[in-house]
C-alpha cells in the first residue's frame, strides 16, 4: 500500500494571483527536504477566494484544509504535521464541513476543487461522461425533450429556455450545424465561467458533445476571452486529451456519431459577449451586432443553424442527462429550476463562488456567505447581473433570486454576478459610469446606444452639478426610454437599468428628494 500523501494546491487564476504557484513550489521543496513522499495535485479552486491559497491534504478521515497559505507558512505547516491533518493556525478542518461549502447545492460545480482538472480518469471516477454515455443511447429529439423538461434556462443573462433553442436548431434542416459556446465572460464581478474551464473543463466538453448530439451538429467552438490565459491553456489541453481518448472526433466512443471542437480566442471587446457579435468575430469580422431576424438558431455561424449557449448553461447539461430532468427540476422555484453559481465580489468580506438553488435571497448571500462588507461599514447597494444590472437597495435584498421575481423588480439575475457597495458609494457617479461604460464598449452600429450613452453621461454630469436639475432628470428618463426601445441589443437596451435604479432608489445622491423621482420605472 502506498504511503504517498496527496496535497492539493489550486491552479485557478485567483489562487495564482495571490501566490499559489509559489506555495506549490515551497511545498514541493519542503517535502523533498524532509524526505516526505507527496503527490502534488493542482486542482481547481473551491470558490472560497478569501482563503486562497487554500491547501488541502488527503487524510483517512477526508481532506483537511489550510488557508490562506503563504510560501513562508509552509515550513511551519510541515513542523505542525499538516501532512497528517494536524492543527495549525491556518487549519480549517474538514473541507467538506466548512459551512460555506456544506450549505451549497453544488450540481454544475460538483467536481470543482475535488478532481485534477486534466485527468480523464479522475473525471470519470467522479461521475464524468455518465450523461454523455446515456445521450449516446438516445435519439436527438429525446435528448432535447430531456433538457426541455428540466426547465434549464440560459445562464448567460437572457434566461431563454435551453430546450426551445435546441429544438429550433434540431428542426432546421441543414447539412452543417454548429455549437457555439459563449465564454466571453466580460461582466464585472463574474468569474464562474473561468473557474469552471480552469477547474473542470471536461464538464463543458461533455455538455457541448451532448448539445451536438441533440441537434445533429458536428462541430463546436468555444469563444474565449484573451484575458483568460490559464483557461485557454487548460481547455485546449483537455480537448486534446478528450480527442486522443475518443470522446471527440469522427466516431465518438465508437458510436458512429461525430463531434469535434476547438477554442477561438477573442480580443477583449465586451460587445462580443452579445451572441451575434460573437458570431461575427468567430467568422473573422469586426464584432458588430446583427439585426434579428434571422435568429442564430436558424441562420447563425457561417449562415448555418447554431446553438449558442454560455459555459454554465452547457456545463449544466451533463448532470441533467445523467440524473434525469426530474432530479434537476427538484431544485429552484417556479420557472427558475436548478441552481446558479452566484459570484460575490466588490466590497464583501468573503468573496467567491456560491452555487445555490434559485430562491436564495441576496441577504443570505451577502451575510450568511459574504460575511458583510470588507470595510466593516454598512452595505448600501448591490448590483446584480453585471454592469447592465440594476442597483438594489437593502429593502429588496430579501426577495427570492429567481427570474420572474427579479423581472417584477425591474432587475435581472443575469450571469449571477453580485457586486456589493458600502455606504460610502456615490450612486450618481455609478449611474454616470454605466453610461460611460456603454459609450466605450458600444459597437457603434445603432444610434441609441452609440450616441445615447454619450449624451446620458453628459446629462448625469449636469444633474450632479445642479445645472437645470429637474429638466435634466426628465431628459435622462426620456433618453433611457429611447435606449431601451430603440437599441439593437442588450448593451444599449439595458444600460438604463443601473441608471434608473440608482435614480429611483438613491435620489439623494443626485441632489433630489424622493418625491421628484417617485414612480420611476425601469421597464
Amino acid at each position: 500500500m502506498s504511503n504517498t500523501i496527496k496535497v492539493f494546491v489550486p491552479r485557478d487564476t485567483a489562487a495564482i494571483a495571490v501566490g499559489a504557484n509559489a506555495v506549490a513550489d515551497a511545498i514541493t521543496q519542503e517535502a523533498a527536504h524532509q524526505h516526505c513522499d507527496i503527490e502534488l495535485v493542482r486542482n481547481g479552486s473551491r470558490g472560497m477566494l478569501w482563503l486562497e491559497t487554500l491547501v488541502e491534504v488527503e487524510t483517512p478521515t477526508g481532506r483537511i484544509a489550510y488557508g490562506p497559505v503563504e510560501p513562508d507558512d509552509v515550513p511551519g505547516l510541515f513542523s505542525a504535521g499538516f501532512l497528517q491533518g494536524q492543527p495549525h493556525a491556518l487549519w480549517k478542518g474538514l473541507t467538506e464541513e466548512i459551512p460555506w461549502l456544506k450549505n451549497q447545492e453544488r450540481l454544475t460545480f460538483a467536481r470543482i476543487g475535488i478532481t485534477d482538472p486534466l485527468s480523464l480518469a479522475d473525471y470519470q471516477a467522479h461521475g464524468g461522461f455518465a450523461g454523455l454515455n446515456k445521450a449516446l443511447t438516445m435519439t436527438p429529439s429525446a435528448i432535447v425533450e430531456e433538457v426541455t423538461a428540466s426547465g434549464l434556462r440560459g445562464r448567460g443573462g437572457a434566461a431563454f429556455p435551453t430546450g426551445i433553442k435546441w429544438k429550433t436548431v434540431l428542426e432546421t434542416a441543414s447539412e452543417q450545424k454548429y455549437i457555439a459556446c459563449n465564454a466571453d465572460e466580460g461582466d464585472s464581478g463574474t468569474f464562474s465561467d473561468r473557474m469552471l474551464m480552469e477547474g473542470d473543463p471536461y464538464t463543458l466538453i461533455e455538455g457541448m458533445i451532448i448539445a451536438g448530439l441533440a441537434v445533429q451538429a458536428t462541430y463546436g467552438y468555444v469563444y474565449l476571452r484573451s484575458e483568460y490565459p490559464y483557461a485557454i491553456e487548460t481547455l485546449e489541453e483537455a480537448i486534446r486529451r478528450a480527442r486522443d481518448a475518443g470522446w471527440l472526433g469522427q466516431n465518438v466512443r465508437g458510436s458512429g456519431r461525430a463531434f469535434d471542437m476547438e477554442v477561438r480566442v477573442g480580443a477583449g471587446a465586451y460587445i462580443c459577449g452579445e451572441e451575434t457579435s460573437m458570431l461575427e468575430s468567430l467568422e473573422g469580422k469586426r464584432g458588430l451586432v446583427r439585426a434579428k431576424p434571422p435568429l442564430p438558431a436558424i441562420k447563425g455561424l457561417f449562415g448555418k443553424p447554431t446553438v449558442i449557449n454560455n459555459v454554465v448553461s452547457l456545463a449544466s447539461v451533463p448532470i441533467i442527462l445523467a440524473r434525469g430532468a426530474a432530479f434537476y427540476q427538484n431544485y429552484g422555484m417556479g420557472r427558475s429550476t436548478g441552481t446558479l453559481a452566484f459570484q460575490l465580489a466588490g466590497n464583501i468580506r468573503h468573496g467567491g463562488l456560491v452555487e445555490k438553488a434559485f430562491g436564495v435571497s441576496l441577504h443570505e448571500l451577502l451575510y450568511d456567505y459574504g460575511g458583510g462588507s470588507a470595510s466593516g461599514r454598512p452595505l448600501r447597494a448591490v448590483q446584480v447581473g453585471g454592469p447592465l444590472g440594476a442597483y438594489l437597495p437593502s429593502s429588496k435584498w430579501k426577495a427570492p433570486l429567481d427570474y420572474e421575481t427579479y423581472i417584477k423588480l425591474s432587475a435581472m439575475i443575469g450571469h449571477g454576478g453580485i457586486v456589493a457597495f458600502d455606504d460610502t458609494v456615490d450612486m450618481a457617479r455609478m449611474a454616470e459610469y454605466a453610461m460611460d461604460f456603454c459609450a466605450v464598449e458600444s459597437c457603434g452600429k445603432c444610434t441609441p446606444c452609440r450616441i445615447g450613452s454619450v449624451r446620458g453621461a453628459e446629462v448625469i454630469q449636469k444633474i450632479r452639478n445642479n445645472d437645470q436639475r429637474e429638466t435634466q432628470v426628465m431628459l435622462l428618463r426620456d433618453l433611457c426610454d429611447t435606449m431601451m426601445a430603440g437599441s439593437l441589443c442588450a448593451l444599449g437596451g439595458m444600460t438604463p437599468y443601473p441608471v434608473l435604479s440608482a435614480l429611483e432608489y438613491f435620489p439623494e445622491d443626485f441632489g433630489l428628494p424622493s418625491s421628484e423621482v417617485a414612480g420611476t420605472q425601469i421597464a
